[in-house]
């Protein structure tokens, strides 16, 4: 039999400014090629409990249940849900984008009565609505929001939403997996009560880990569950077993991945959390003024938008995927497309963790001002740079 030959692996050198995975810093990478040790090995039950300690300074909190699920964030969403929600519960979700549309599937497959709180796709969902949800039941278990919604680009408020959620007894879940690292997520101040989010957006490590946090409040709920939830591997009981003192198996942990976690927090502590959400600001206040200089819309609500992502409408008679794949062949540079609704009709750029930087905003708009123009778009020459390079020069620098 002939021998079956397959390419070297060699995939090609990146600027990722889509909606994540974003770049990961060459420590990272290196974390991942360390030698392979066991799942309870001495020296991974170290690495495992600094990999905690960082992740509670990250989501600002002190909860005793706090650790990386082995899954992308959408394992963490899931893992809220089934374990804190049974048959015939009932519960608020703000849906307001794609990941607040998967909020509800994953809460129906659990049984549950959802009442959707529901916003145009871009902007947020109002307090009032979600009061008004809240009311409309005796008992609502669960008030969910997507505090970063990938979809658009949009970033929802969650002091009042907290306050609403303890005024009317419920459980505060808030999806962070496009914000932790990249804006204010502050859980024990926010009052949130379960919080989880991925790797591979601002915290700027390879995707496949869910940081998850839940507090006393939410633990005291599980352990009051009349039944068994419907997943084994993302039950948080048996989870804590094995990130807690006990160390007791439950699964093959990720090593190696667990390795990059350790490192990516590494930095994000070495930097300083305040400067990092410091420059995550700074660099898109500088994109977003380009953007507006070369007459680009910017999509999402007005003093609700994210810094780790923006979102940007797609100018008429401009090809949607052509100007996405240009830059991606002539400049290497990945933006992403928009989803369901907003399909062919936005672009989405990340600026998150190791590709939040003032070169990359530079880059970006220089190679969009080239391609437009090629487009047959009409802009003025240099005028996104220079508009990004006068916010850059007048924002102070992080201490």
């Amino acid at each position: 039999m002939n021998a079956i030959s397959y390419q070297h692996l060699n995939p090609p050198l990146r600027i990722l400014l889509g909606p994540g995975p974003s770049n990961v810093h060459p420590r990272v990478q290196q974390a991942m090629a360390a030698p392979m040790v066991g799942h309870l090995d001495p020296y991974f039950v170290k690495i495992m409990d600094d990999t905690v300690e960082m992740l509670r300074f990250l989501f600002r909190t002190q909860n005793r249940l706090t650790f990386p699920i082995s899954g992308t964030g959408s394992a963490g969403m899931e893992a809220s849900f089934c374990n804190f929600l049974e048959p015939g519960d009932t519960v608020v979700i703000g849906v307001n984008g794609v990941f607040g549309e998967r909020m509800v599937d994953n809460a129906l497959r659990c049984g549950a009565e959802v009442i959707p709180v529901t916003a145009e796709w871009g902007k947020i969902v109002a307090p009032e609505t979600i009061e008004t949800a809240l009311k409309s039941r005796k008992k609502v278990k669960m008030l969910a929001l997507v505090h970063a919604e990938t979809s658009t680009g949009a970033l929802q408020p969650l002091a009042e939403a907290s306050q609403l959620a303890k005024q009317y007894g419920a459980l505060f879940m808030v999806d962070t997996v496009t914000s932790l690292g990249g804006q204010e997520v502050a859980v024990d101040e926010r009052g949130i009560d379960i919080c989880y989010s991925g790797t591979q957006k601002c915290i700027s490590c390879p995707p496949g880990l869910a940081p998850f946090t839940a507090n006393q409040k939410a633990l005291d709920v599980l352990q009051a569950r009349k039944s068994k939830g419907n997943s084994w591997y993302l039950d948080l009981a048996l989870l804590s077993a094995y990130w807690g003192t006990g160390r007791v198996y439950h699964h093959t942990a990720p090593v190696t991945m667990i390795y990059a976690l350790h490192e990516a927090l590494a930095l994000i502590v070495e930097e300083g959390l305040e400067t990092r959400l410091k420059r995550h600001k700074k660099n898109a206040a500088a994109l977003h003024a380009g953007l507006e200089a070369i007459g680009i819309v910017l999509h999402a609500e007005e003093g609700h938008r994210l810094n780790s992502l923006t979102s940007i409408r797609v100018p008429i008679g401009v090809d949607d995927l052509r100007v996405r794949q240009k830059l991606l062949n002539q400049y290497n540079i990945e933006i992403g497309g928009g989803l369901g609704p907003l399909k062919g009709k936005i672009w989405r750029i990340g600026l998150m963790g190791e590709s939040s930087t003032e070169e990359n905003v530079l880059f970006l708009l220089y190679a969009l001002e080239k391609i437009l123009q090629a487009e047959g778009y009409w802009l003025e020459t240099g005028a996104g740079v220079t508009a990004a390079v006068q916010v850059l020069k007048k924002t102070p620098e992080a201490p």
